[in-house]
């Protein structure tokens, strides 16, 4: 269907138990997680379903867990409804599931690079030293101002997620980033709030992970996407086997345009938008970024079958 798109979530949607109805339910999901675990020698399914959340929280366990659940979940919408979309995109990290999802990286090389990818950006930055938070309600100018005024006195503090009008996210060291959201909800912010990541993502402070990542990139194959794939770097180009190494490096330290990402799958005639992976953080913020667009989500079996009636309603009509 050349109106539909596919979206992966990133990092800060985990939770303990996530996947295990599809799991039970599927094969391809139990398929996909023995993949996993065979590349990294790790139980993910016991990481998914049980936890602790500290654990889980912990960034190389996140990447590989997301991952893992939401190619599961995409080979099992493969399966039941067998439509091709028009165009997929990820979050962040859900960059590396669209990928598998069009044929352009395998999943064990996948896994395995996020896991990596996730050790990197751990290492980057001593534990407590870096964070990020959401700044909400405010203009990007007003945030952008915020973090440059922050810089000069109290280190790193960068716009990192460009997410929807109004919702956005920072970066950086910790004081810095403490103090921009002070200031944040001192020009009227409604909400400035750490989240719940362990590391400064997509700022200056991981420019070292992402010269090491490049490294891994270079030694795995990497092919033309099946369907088109949004970069987050630079949602005017698309991914190929030309491009994707480039854009997966860039992407671990420079800012997530997601707000730019939906509105160029508008433009190529996307209107209904599914997302598969846990919890629908997307979703939201796309029905704040363009309420035209149709949205759905593949979570459990419940949110599968509402999915399924959906798109076939629309094949019928």
């Amino acid at each position: 269907m050349d109106d539909l798109g596919i979206v992966f979530p990133g990092q800060g949607s985990q939770y303990v138990g996530m996947g295990r109805e599809l799991y039970e339910g599927f094969k391809e999901t139990r398929e996909t997680f023995a993949e996993a675990e065979e590349a990294l020698n790790t139980d993910i399914a016991r990481l998914c379903f049980e936890g602790p959340q500290d654990v889980l929280d912990l960034t190389p366990n996140t990447q590989t867990a997301i991952l893992t659940v939401a190619v599961a979940f995409y080979r099992v919408f493969e399966k039941e409804i067998g439509i091709e979309p028009g165009a997929m995109a990820g979050h962040s990290l859900g960059e590396y599931a669209a990928l598998c999802a069009s044929g352009a990286i395998d999943f064990p090389d996948a896994v395995k690079l996020v896991y990596a990818r996730g050790q990197y950006q751990q290492e980057a930055v001593p534990p407590g030293e870096g964070c990020m938070a959401a700044i909400i309600g405010l203009d990007r100018g007003f945030v952008e101002e915020i973090c440059l005024s922050t810089a000069k006195d109290h280190g790193v503090v960068a716009l990192v997620n460009i997410n929807s009008p109004g919702q956005f996210v920072i970066s950086g060291n910790t004081v810095a980033v403490e103090r921009a959201v002070v200031l944040a909800k001192g020009k009227g912010a409604r909400m400035g709030i750490k989240l719940p990541i362990s590391v400064p993502c997509h700022c200056s402070l991981l420019d070292e992970a992402a010269e090491k990542l490049k490294k891994d990139l270079d030694n795995v194959l990497i092919r033309d996407c099946r369907v088109k794939v949004i970069p987050n770097f630079d949602p005017e180009t698309l991914h190929s086997k030309d491009t994707t190494r480039k854009l997966l490096t860039r992407q671990l330290n420079s800012p997530v345009r997601w707000q730019e990402t939906v509105e160029r799958m508008y433009k190529m005639g996307i209107q209904t938008v599914v997302e598969i992976g846990p919890k629908r953080t997307l979703s939201s913020l796309i029905k704040r970024i363009d309420k035209r667009i149709k949205t759905l989500n593949i979570e459990n079996v419940a949110s599968l079958e509402a999915t399924i009636d959906f798109l076939n309603g629309d094949e019928a009509a």
